[in-house]
């Protein structure tokens, strides 16, 4: 489980942001469980505020991790997004840093670059409650633990470039004490966003084996969408893909070894004389996004791991989005410790659906941007809510922040600006 993400210098977040984990009250964690963190984290906040740089951060942490010895060319530099808005911390290093709560044991890993090479990163363990180094470098001077095969890390610290994670080197060389935290980043970290059309290849996968699917085929029924059966038709294709088909969710191409297939997928609609099949671009956008999500839903459930959704409430109706949350606070549907982490505008999964909160107390954030665009994350848990409070109604009221600051002369400006362009028109007729 992700226990605690912090990150500083990258796109609006300037200073050290900080999104923690761990449960702060007792009596809002979900029945017989013991995770170690929470199962849900919400983000909430006005438009550009930054909610989604939070999760790009992350997003940019596991991608340094799994590909920066694929993505950097020798002496090319560190790609990265600073802060733009004031000179100094545009040149100052973004970082960015970890805590894993994995196989019962504690990781830390963080990292932090400029414009040119990591200058620090590290890899800690907590296998006995006490830190145990894996490794610490600074700049291109990599010090293993005392555990560690010295000589082995040295020879893959020499061909580790300066703009490259050692972790990323040690990890692909088979290092046994990297891999934990490697395959979280790899495996155990998914992103997704309720805005993308398209579906990805595990969502392809359970709609072509329908019967291996039974998640997806409960989900749809549950929400209410008319749909009572899924799968894919194999129509036989010319050899170029079409990919802006494919990206509407219409159809795609593969390759097979008789030539090539168009994949075309379909739900079945129940109608006066039967199940009617409908093509997934005849369906409405938040149908089409629930499908897109199911199968990291199916698999984060199933197996643990971290998912993390930008926008989860684009398409979806409120209530839908309140169940999917539900199903990560239940140990029956979630036996495994798999978190949610969200973004969102939603105001109403402040609050309660069938007399429960749909969000407890320790996992709601706000994300709100001062006049010198610096975003800061608060945690509702700062301002002491009370249990029974009307959390929904109180966000709203602005009282924990993160909502939109409208000047009440706006809809008069607007309306004085209409009468100027009424008026010049009239003036320019003949």
């Amino acid at each position: 489980m992700l226990l605690n993400f912090r990150a500083a210098n990258h796109r609006s977040l300037r200073d050290e942001q900080q999104l923690q984990l761990h449960a702060v009250y007792d009596a809002d964690r979900p029945p017989g469980t013991e995770w170690q963190a929470v199962p849900v984290a919400g983000i909430f906040g006005a438009n550009a505020a930054g909610k989604s740089n939070v999760v790009d951060a992350l997003r940019y942490m596991a991608r340094m991790v799994v590909s920066s010895h694929n993505i950097a060319e020798p002496d090319g530099g560190v790609l990265r997004e600073p802060f733009r808005l004031d000179r100094e911390a545009a040149a100052d290093p973004s970082w960015f840093v970890v805590d894993l709560h994995l196989s019962d044991v504690r990781h830390t890993y963080g990292f932090s670059v400029d414009d040119d090479a990591v200058l620090q990163e590290w890899l800690y363990d907590y296998p006995h409650g006490r830190r145990r180094i894996i490794f610490e470098r600074n700049g291109e001077e990599v010090v293993p633990g005392d555990s560690q095969a010295a000589r082995e890390l040295k020879v893959i610290a020499n061909v580790t470039e300066p703009n490259v994670l050692f972790l990323s080197m040690a990890a692909r060389s088979r290092q046994p004490d990297f891999r934990p935290v490697y395959d979280w980043f790899s495996t155990g970290l998914n992103f997704s966003s309720g805005t993308s059309p398209r579906l990805s290849r595990q969502t392809a996968r359970l709609l072509e084996e329908a019967d291996r699917a039974p998640f997806l085929l409960d989900l749809l029924r549950a929400s209410d969408l008319g749909i009572e059966d899924f799968g894919v038709e194999r129509v036989e294709a010319e050899e170029s893909p079409r990919w802006a088909t494919m990206r509407s969710g219409a159809g795609w191409i593969v390759r097979t070894d008789t030539g090539h297939v168009e994949l075309r997928p379909w739900v079945g609609h129940r109608g006066r004389d039967g199940i009617v099949r409908m093509s997934l671009h005849e369906e409405s956008a938040g149908t089409r996004a629930l499908i897109h999500q199911a199968a990291r839903l199916d698999r984060t459930l199933l197996r643990g791991g971290t998912l993390v959704i930008d926008e989860v409430d684009s398409s979806l109706h409120p209530r839908l989005t309140a169940a999917l949350i539900a199903l990560f606070q239940d140990k029956a549907t979630n036996p495994h410790g798999g978190q949610l982490l969200f973004t969102s505008h939603d105001a109403t999964l402040l609050g309660r659906r069938e007399g429960e909160d749909i969000l407890r107390r320790d996992q709601v954030w706000f994300a709100e941007k001062d006049r010198y665009g610096e975003t800061s994350l608060v945690p509702l848990s700062d301002f002491k809510p009370r249990q029974d409070e009307n959390r929904e109604r109180r966000y709203l009221g602005g009282s924990y922040g993160g909502v939109p600051l409208i000047d009440d002369s706006f809809a008069a400006a607007v309306a004085a600006s209409r009468g100027d362009d009424a008026e010049d028109t009239e003036a320019e007729r003949p």
